[in-house]
């Protein structure tokens, strides 16, 4: 016990850098904190603070052993950058990959509750990418008003997409089932 007191003193500066860089990264959760978001604060507001925040690091963080933070801090915050801030304008859209994650996980468990298949791939296949919104999108208090404005054109459009969607599957299920009786069936169509 007493050789782990005389080892401390090594470790006192490192402490003291580890301690000096918590502080931009406390700030950072707080920005983006989940219980942050309020009606009135959108992706713009967000945005700006994250700026300031990023501008206020590269003027505070000045010493030799704080630029491994500066220069790790910018690129992993500009990498994300682009995506950081869709949550504020958009609530329905996850806030981190862990909720991401959990939410792909809910809906795989809700179909396989619901037909008994383990694999959902030809359930997305069939029914395409965006079903796995379906279920979150039935829960949201502003469905109604959404989807009033979506023009009839659009909707047509996306129908006829779903339509062809649908007409694929059943053609792969068919040829599945009997190659040979589905072939004959398309030479008849052209013959």
């Amino acid at each position: 016990m007493l050789l782990l007191f005389r080892k401390l003193p090594e470790f006192t500066s490192k402490y003291q850098a580890v301690k000096r860089w918590q502080i931009p990264i406390q700030e950072t959760a707080r920005l983006l904190s989940p219980a942050k978001i309020s009606a009135d604060q959108r992706s713009e507001t967000v945005r700006f603070e994250m700026e300031c925040l990023l501008s206020w690091m590269q003027k505070t963080y000045t010493r030799k052993e704080d630029s491994l933070l500066v220069s790790n801090f910018q690129s992993y915050t500009r990498g994300f950058w682009k995506g950081l801030f869709t949550c504020y304008d958009a609530p329905w859209v996850p806030r981190t990959n862990n909720d991401h994650e959990r939410f792909f996980r809910q809906t795989k468990t809700k179909h396989r509750r619901t037909t008994g298949r383990r694999s959902w791939n030809e359930h997305i296949l069939r029914c395409g990418e965006f079903v796995v919104f379906v279920d979150d999108a039935l829960n949201q208090q502003n469905l109604v008003s959404r989807l009033q404005q979506v023009s009839y054109e659009a909707f047509n459009q996306e129908r006829r997409r779903w339509t062809k969607r649908l007409d694929e599957t059943t053609k792969r299920r068919r040829f599945r089932r009997d190659p040979l009786a589905y072939l004959k069936q398309i030479e008849n169509k052209l013959c």
